[in-house]
């Protein structure tokens, strides 16, 4: 039975490195800030807003959906798609918490 490397790490390395992947994509982070921009729920094509064929769309939303930073539920013909508030402040402290951590020590010498 193999074990893959990542899971000889800590598991908030694992985490982190799995909500970076999501967001390592600028397909993603422009669909982010979309859903943002609308303050609602988004209900239609978001493709339209994008430089993207719907396909490559459909699965960066699939990614966004899986890794939880936003919600998508079928209304009709037409999914509406939102940012989930409570992921994305899980986000925020995550990343604060990253930051103070590298901050810790803030005196980097290399030399």
């Amino acid at each position: 039975m193999s074990t893959s490397k990542g899971s000889l790490f800590e598991p908030v390395f694992r985490q982190r490195a799995d909500i970076f992947k999501v967001l390592g994509h600028p397909a993603r982070l422009a669909i982010l800030n979309f859903l943002i921009k609308t303050n609602s729920c988004f209900t239609g094509d978001i493709s339209r807003e994008l430089p993207l064929a719907r396909t490559t769309v459909n699965q960066h939303l699939a990614g966004l959906k899986n890794s939880g930073l936003i919600r998508g539920h079928i209304s009709g013909s037409k999914t509406n798609y939102c940012i989930n508030p409570t992921k994305i402040t899980e986000l925020k402290a995550m990343l604060k918490e990253f930051e103070s951590e590298l901050m810790t020590n803030s005196d980097f010498n290399c030399e």
